[in-house]
């Protein structure tokens, strides 16, 4: 306890002592105590006002809030579902942000309909959040103008739209939302995302460095970062960002074949293997695994299988980096007992498409 500056909370818990049953300075303590982000302390008040009385929709709807800052949305959805009956949008959206923690999004999605997207901003962005995740990319992207012009000023939106637009291909968007979003770690993500697309990899780097110590829970920063790196050349990190990137996305393709490029870049074949098959076995069509596999075969001796998945990565993708790279390789190998090695090093270099670009500089434009 700060006794020279003390809480409100703190300034109200001697009150409750010598009153204990005052249900009025029980609840206004509650909301002092999550007001605080004491969410344990505040469930501990409302059971105490429970035990006196039913808790009204005001108190009922500080346990639910509790219970989201607790992480327990389940408990959550229980409450503000009660609460969402009578109409009230704030637990609407409580509700359906509490279903989409739980991975309910189609249960959460019911509950966002368009009079609560455009009465609350927040609503909004969780609505965007949900069909992109869900891959309702042209959805997403036509409500998404509609509500940053109804919600110009909520970064948090903002941000939200500046990650659908890299999605949808829309820089001019991109750019726009992310800058207006100020120093959210989404738009700072989406900023570096631009410079790295743009080849301005120590701009990128900073950006990314700046959305990660805001929060370290946004993947795309950290294979963002990753790609900066490895574009500068620190392939120990770039291995180490990207991998963790693509743990914390799970199921995002380009950041597993960003991954194993690093891992390849930096001469571990096997670890650059086993993220390449991780993507293939997340999508057996996805044809930058079978071009990055070729191109792995192809430096271990496999020719016949290089080869073959060469020809699988360019007949799925006819603009397939990892394939034209394979292509290219195969094209220029030699048979004596140094190929192998030659190979390694030029796969290092060979540009793998008109543009020049090498195998960071692809990855960089392909890996988010």
């Amino acid at each position: 306890m700060n006794v020279a500056n003390p809480s409100r909370l703190e300034r109200l818990m001697p009150l409750l002592e010598s009153d204990p049953s005052n249900l009025s300075l029980i609840a206004d303590a509650a909301e002092s105590a999550l007001d605080e982000r004491r969410p344990e302390q505040a469930l501990e008040l409302l059971d105490r006002y429970g035990a006196i009385a039913p808790l009204p929709p005001r108190e009922s709807n500080l346990r639910g809030l509790a219970a989201m800052q607790l992480q327990r949305f389940d408990e959550a959805a229980v409450v503000f579902e009660s609460l969402a009956d009578g109409g009230d949008p704030g637990a609407r959206f409580n509700l359906a942000w509490s279903r989409a923690m739980l991975n309910d999004a189609d249960g959460a999605l019911a509950l966002l309909d368009e009079d609560l997207a455009h009465a609350l901003p927040q609503a909004a962005m969780l609505k965007v959040q949900l069909l992109h995740s869900g891959g309702e990319f042209d959805v997403a992207a036509d409500l998404a103008r509609v509500y940053v012009e109804r919600h110009p000023d909520h970064r948090g939106l903002l941000a939200a739209v500046s990650v659908l637009a890299l999605d949808i291909e829309d820089g001019e968007l991109a750019a726009r939302c992310a800058a207006a979003a100020g120093d959210h770690p989404d738009a700072q993500t989406t900023l570096g995302t631009l410079a790295l697309r743009e080849d301005r990899g120590g701009e990128a780097r900073d950006l990314f460095d700046r959305a990660l110590a805001r929060n370290a829970a946004v993947p795309r920063a950290w294979v963002g970062r990753g790609l900066a790196r490895l574009m500068s050349g620190e392939a120990d990190g770039a291995a180490a960002d990207i991998d963790k990137g693509a743990e914390m996305f799970g199921d995002h393709l380009g950041s597993w074949i960003a991954a194993g490029w690093a891992h390849f870049v930096n001469r571990d074949l096997a670890a650059a293997r086993a993220r390449f098959e991780t993507a293939l076995g997340l999508d057996a069509t996805f044809a930058e695994a079978h071009g990055a596999l070729a191109v792995l075969d192809l430096v271990e001796g496999r020719i016949e299988e290089a080869k073959r998945g060469c020809e699988v990565a360019l007949r799925l993708d006819r603009e397939c980096y990892s394939g034209a790279l394979a292509r290219a390789l195969l094209a220029a190998r030699s048979g004596d007992a140094a190929a192998a090695q030659r190979i390694f090093e030029a796969a290092l270099t060979v540009p793998v498409d008109r543009s020049g670009r090498t195998i960071a500089q692809a990855m960089a434009k392909s890996g988010l």
